[in-house]
């Protein structure tokens, strides 16, 4: 098996695939920790959807990056919905959902209808679930997710004691003069940045898995912020090159096998936090 894996690595596109991969699991994973905080978890899932009808338009459209597209509306989106959540959360979850079904919707049925593609069922799956489509990354796909995500990461680290504050007590952050509404923003434009890389590993509809479920196995068994966020990462790494592993020997989905082997991941801190008590 070792040779076999050696022989994968050997291949560029593989190697394109773990840097990506890693890459965006490690993002998804720093801020899934404000999100199951701050109780946003479901924006990532709504984010995804609306990413998803605007991928669409692209694909229809021939633009030679859906990122041109799909990024601006994610972004805009995201600050629109957390706005919204701030106001009247029954209000947020309703504006989340109507969103959710409605970009579906319309994203299946203008790749149904404009689009050339003699497999659209299958160009529709490989969105949403995100196929083994992380395998066919060009170089300049890398290069832009690879960007991406350092900055995703630098601003989280620049941020930190200022995310850590909007996270456990906006009113506090309010008080003390701080803009609390231009750190909320920020979290909303790095979700709907880590959203948008996410759907090459895993799809549109599993990339909230990829977003909470490291953070979820964290919170079993560590109980500081900081350890939660550092297992987290850690986690979510080490998950994500282990499912894409598991998928090319497979040839299973690479974001359904991602998504199993973090949900093993969380049965067994389960386990653990029981016996820690």
């Amino acid at each position: 098996m070792i040779d076999q894996l050696i022989f994968y690595l050997s291949f560029k596109f593989v190697r394109y695939a773990l840097v990506v991969g890693v890459m965006i699991a490690l993002c998804s994973s720093l801020l899934g920790v404000t999100l199951v905080l701050k109780r946003y978890s479901f924006i990532g899932d709504g984010l995804s959807h609306v990413a998803f009808g605007a991928m669409s338009i692209a694909t229809i459209m021939k633009l030679t990056s859906n990122t041109i597209l799909v990024l601006p509306v994610t972004v805009i989106t995201a600050i629109l919905l957390l706005r919204s959540g701030q106001k009247a959360s029954l209000r947020g979850d309703a504006a989340i959902a109507m969103l959710s079904v409605s970009s579906l919707a319309i994203g299946y049925i203008l790749m149904n209808v404009f689009s050339a593609s003699a497999n659209v069922s299958g160009d529709v799956c490989s969105t949403l679930f995100g196929a083994m489509s992380i395998l066919t990354l060009s170089g300049t796909d890398v290069l832009i997710s690879f960007i991406l995500s350092v900055v995703v990461i630098i601003i989280y680290i620049l941020m930190y004691n200022r995310l850590f504050a909007v996270t456990f007590d906006e009113n506090f952050v309010r008080a003390s003069g701080m803009k609390a509404d231009r750190y909320n923003t920020l979290i909303a434009v790095v979700i709907a940045l880590i959203i948008v890389l996410g759907m090459n590993l895993v799809g549109s509809l599993l990339i909230s898995a990829l977003v909470i479920l490291p953070t979820l196995s964290a919170m079993r068994i560590m109980r500081t912020f900081k350890s939660v966020v550092i297992f987290s990462a850690v986690s979510s790494v080490l998950t994500s090159f282990l499912g894409m592993i598991i998928s090319i020997f497979t040839s299973t989905s690479v974001g359904s096998t991602i998504v199993v082997v973090d949900m093993a991941v969380f049965l067994v801190c389960v386990v653990i936090g029981k016996i820690r008590g």
